[in-house]
């Protein structure tokens, strides 16, 4: 039998319109790994979650899980697959249990064995004391765990988990990291689509970073911050167009620097060493902040394609003010 437990050949997807999402994407996954799709908004992550999970056909290309083709073979794929979309599945006017209760029986578990298995996924991910409330009373956190207890309650042995701490605060995204970690340990296969560097970082056994329809870079979180290197401290101009006069002054002085959108990046081995120097040759320029970043996934994202993994967010992990 495969060691793998999802692989993806040349997979492509082209939406009514001409849209490519998927270009030619390649990937396995190894039976109980924590796989990552890292990747913005738009880069192909939910699309191939739903070819893999046969709610989608492919344009091209083939997808098997435990061996079976998504294609050809949907029924037998369904039959060992959980799911948790980006979108709420549960409703909200039922109970917890009533709602795991519903998906044990559509997966055909008798009713007593539907009960157990609700309860069971109910424990597991720490809603027994809430099973007999409505949904509509449980928080964000709640109601995502809520999610994978319905993913859960048939005993899957490969889950897929799109994007499943989207608009969770920090603490129920950190308490759903170790349920996460927990179904691991189960011997779970999870495929887990994330924009969140840290996240993936924490949790993956390896990482595929995907851009634009395309996997880009595929590896261990600690393989792929290898292929940055050092730090970086990041510089963010006041005004953008002064960013190519940084760029020029800093390469003068032999620095390492190229440009991220509205961010200029300056390669260096030891930022605590070089920072000092660095805000003096532009301190005639106005600047909103300095940050030193070290290697991490979002570096990687930024050197393989130019620019952040998400824009609206900063980079940077330790920021020093500078005057404005």
């Amino acid at each position: 039998m495969s060691e793998y437990a999802i692989e993806v050949e040349d997979l492509r997807k082209v939406y009514p319109g001409g849209v490519e999402a998927l270009r030619g994407v390649s990937f396995r996954v190894r039976k109980g790994e924590i796989f990552s799709l890292l990747g913005p908004n738009g880069a192909g992550k939910t699309t191939t979650v739903r070819i893999l999970s046969t709610l989608y056909k492919p344009t091209g290309g083939v997808a098997r899980v435990l061996g079976y083709d998504v294609v050809r073979e949907s029924g037998k794929v369904r039959r060992v697959i959980g799911v948790v979309s980006q979108e709420s599945t549960s409703d909200d006017e039922m109970t917890g249990f009533d709602n795991v209760y519903i998906q044990a029986r559509l997966y055909g578990l008798s009713g007593e064995e539907a009960r157990r298995a609700a309860w069971e996924a109910l424990r597991f991910m720490g809603l027994e004391n809430a099973a007999n409330r409505k949904v509509s009373t449980y928080s964000g956190g709640m109601k995502r765990r809520l999610e994978i207890a319905m993913s859960l309650v048939h005993t899957p042995q490969v889950l897929f988990l799109d994007e499943p701490t989207l608009g969770l605060d920090v603490e129920s995204r950190r308490e759903l990291w170790k349920l996460i970690l927990d179904l691991k340990r189960r011997g779970v296969t999870i495929l887990l689509t994330t924009h969140y560097m840290e996240e993936a970082d924490r949790l993956s056994d390896r990482v595929a970073i995907i851009n634009e329809g395309r996997i880009i870079a595929v590896g261990t979180p600690e393989e792929l911050k290898k292929k940055v290197g050092g730090e970086a401290i990041h510089i963010a101009p006041m005004d953008p167009q002064d960013a190519d006069k940084i760029i020029e002054r800093l390469k003068s002085h032999g620095y390492d620097v190229r440009k991220a959108g509205r961010i200029v990046v300056v390669k260096v081995d030891d930022a605590s060493r070089r920072i000092t120097e660095i805000i003096k040759l532009v301190e005639d320029v106005e600047v909103l902040e300095v940050g030193v970043v070290k290697p991490n996934l979002e570096e990687v994202f930024l050197l393989l394609t130019g620019r952040r993994l998400i824009e609206e967010e900063p980079s940077t992990t330790a920021r020093i003010p500078t005057r404005r």
